[in-house]
């Protein structure tokens, strides 16, 4: 069984930066694939990033160049960094977790075994 608990969301300006942490509690967390995604009132939940357990990462191309997905095995921790930010990027955020050790469902919600309660990243223009 894994917790997960999002932070770091908050209200920015079109062009600033967010760093959002994810905080796993439980055990195995290194095997795990870990991923981020978002939810925009009215659309579909899609898949923002994804980093497998040897670190290799996977990106939407809405956010290619502007987010990076990381994480510290030590700490138990994911993060987004979120640079350039757009209204468009206006959504709740979630972290999830996958048991696969390649992220071999990509961006598939229904791949991921647990998620976090989301927190929520507001852009204006």
């Amino acid at each position: 069984q894994v917790q997960l608990v999002e932070s770091g969301g908050g209200s920015v300006q079109a062009g600033g930066s967010l760093r959002l942490s994810c905080a796993a509690y439980g055990h195995f967390y290194s095997y795990y694939c870990m991923g981020w995604f978002r939810q925009a009132p009215g659309k579909e939940r899609e898949g923002v990033a994804a980093v497998d357990s040897y670190g290799r990462t996977t990106y939407a191309d809405s956010v290619k160049g502007r987010f990076t997905i990381s994480r510290d095995n030590a700490k138990n921790t994911l993060y987004l960094q979120m640079n350039s930010l757009k209204p468009e990027d206006t959504a709740m955020y979630y972290c999830a977790a996958d048991h696969s050790l390649y992220c071999s469902g990509g961006f598939v919600t229904g791949a991921y075994n647990y998620w976090g309660q989301g927190t929520q990243v507001t852009v204006s223009s």
